[in-house]
């Protein structure tokens, strides 16, 4: 599978909270970075690596929201990567919509499951929308 067809059906599990759905799409070692370096969801700036790792960020960071939207505006795919441009607006659980805009980056092994899902964006840019 691609790196883009793997990335669409990532963002599908999220959207749809289908945690077990999105889990198996990482490799054994996979890593998430969102954001990459130090955040609210990873103050060590290490990412979440392998299944447990990923499935607290799981936990913790998707599976509390109302909502999780995608908006795509550009994909770049190059051999086992794409680099996906866009914005993400999340319906926090208390109603508010935060609209967070960059580049999320997958690269997929020679299986077709995530080595890695990267997110590039600015935490002092992240927008409050309602």
């Amino acid at each position: 599978m691609s790196a883009r067809d793997v990335s669409k059906r990532s963002m599908a599990c999220v959207g749809a909270k289908d945690r077990e759905g999105w889990l198996d799409l990482f490799a054994d070692d996979g890593i998430v970075e969102d954001p990459i370096g130090p955040s609210m969801f990873d103050p060590d700036g290490r990412g979440h690596r392998g299944r447990d790792a990923i499935g607290r960020f799981f936990d913790s960071a998707i599976a509390p929201n109302q909502r999780i939207e995608f908006d795509i505006t550009a994909s770049y795919e190059c051999a086992s990567e794409v680099a996906n441009v866009g914005t993400i607006i999340t319906t926090l659980s208390d109603g508010t919509q935060v609209r967070v805009s960059g580049v999320f980056v997958y690269k997929v092994n020679g299986q077709g499951k995530l080595e890695s899902l990267r997110a590039y964006w600015e935490q002092d840019k992240v927008e409050f929308l309602s």
